[in-house]
């Protein structure tokens, strides 16, 4: 059984071929408009993060829950979680795109009515730069504290094994989740929401905390398959590969039931302010993307997952992730774009700087999981994790 990742140089190179593309795609984004290249450094920027903190919450899980299924494979957890720090150096770049990216900021040269403004201004004790920042660095140090603690507490434990680690890990994580539903939540509002500030939802922040969960399990899932068809994991058996293809499963029911309540709340209560956010996104080239969102992440899944001689197949479980990477893409362009540029457009900065980020955060995966044995062999749970078997 392989003890330790290699993160070796052609990995590496590829990696930096990948954040170089990223690079040229953002630099040409912000020299033919610079709105368009704010906005997809904010939408790739959040994508990568909302997978970083689905790992995090995905390993606290287990902690709290105790479940030893998944105790051989936490490094890659581990590891996924250590892009925030990256993830919290980019949203501080995007700080100088604030005017552009967030109506807010300057409401009358946005177009907005004296009604639009009036909203806005009675959100000012919220929506004000100053705060803005003060939040934004909150929600970092919450994020790093705690999954850095969870690596340091996890490292131990390998040295000196023992129950006294376990503990603190399950303990700490019980802490993290709470403060993670509350940050993240806000999060979102701040750096998603407030793009279209008169627009609200009381489940929108549910609804990308669920999102940020269904595809951090995914790509969990994704790296767990690519690295057991490299050699890696050779424990894993037909029953892991079921409760992978179950937890998909119900999360892309979990998505599907809060993407159905805001757009049925918004639709029944019929709200001014909140209705145009739908009539946008369902006008035009918008309509596409609207109904392919709900077709990747949660048709797609259900309707493939849903026989469990389907979900054991491996190739079949690779191809409905594919699509889950794509459909959390189409989720956060239709939740960002249509405020921001308002126009629809798929090119080469689009899928350039998607590129680049893919490979900064498969760079920062490596490099931390080459750095920790593999397998954490002196986890008191690990030989469920071997001998993992249907019930």
């Amino acid at each position: 059984m392989e003890k330790q990742f290699t993160f070796t140089k052609n990995l590496r190179f590829l990696t930096y071929g990948l954040m170089l593309i990223g690079v040229i795609a953002i630099a040409f984004g912000f020299a033919t408009d610079g709105l368009r290249g704010w906005a997809n450094l904010l939408l790739n920027n959040f994508y990568f993060l909302s997978l970083a903190i689905g790992a995090s919450f995905f390993l606290a899980l287990q902690y709290i829950t105790q479940s030893g299924w998944s105790s051989g494979f936490k490094r890659i957890s581990e590891s996924m979680s250590a892009y925030i720090p990256f993830a919290a150096v980019i949203m501080v770049i995007l700080i100088f795109g604030m005017k552009e990216l967030y109506s807010w900021m300057e409401p009358e040269a946005h177009g907005f009515d004296e009604h639009e403004i009036h909203l806005i201004h009675h959100k000012s004790g919220y929506l004000n730069q100053p705060f803005f920042i003060i939040r934004l660095v909150l929600y970092f140090v919450v994020w790093i504290f705690f999954t850095k603690l969870l690596r340091k507490y996890s490292l131990n434990e390998d040295k000196e094994g023992g129950l006294v680690y376990f503990k603190k890990s399950e303990l700490y994580s019980k802490v993290y989740i709470f403060t993670l539903a509350l940050t993240f939540s806000l999060a979102s509002f701040d750096w998603l929401m407030t793009i279209q500030p008169t627009w609200y939802s009381t489940i929108y922040s549910l609804k990308n905390f669920v999102a940020a969960f269904f595809h951090g399990v995914a790509i969990i899932v994704l790296i767990i398959l690519i690295m057991h068809g490299k050699g890696y994991f050779t424990f894993i058996n037909n029953a892991h590969w079921q409760d992978f293809s179950k937890y998909i499963f119900i999360l892309s029911i979990m998505w599907a039931y809060f993407w159905f309540s805001q757009y049925l709340l918004i639709w029944f209560a019929n709200i001014p302010e909140e209705t145009t956010y739908y009539v946008e996104r369902l006008t035009g080239p918008w309509k596409i993307n609207f109904y392919v969102n709900l077709f990747l992440n949660w048709i797609v899944p259900f309707m493939i997952l849903l026989p469990n001689y389907f979900a054991r197949k491996k190739f079949i479980l690779v191809s409905v992730i594919f699509c889950l990477i794509i459909g959390q893409y189409t989720d956060l362009y239709e939740q960002i774009i249509p405020g921001t540029t308002g126009v629809f457009q798929i090119g080469f900065v689009e899928i350039g700087t998607f590129i680049g980020f893919a490979g900064l955060f498969a760079y920062v995966f490596m490099r931390t999981l080459s750095r920790a044995a593999l397998i954490p062999e002196k986890h008191p749970l690990l030989e469920e994790s071997f001998n993992h078997s249907e019930h």
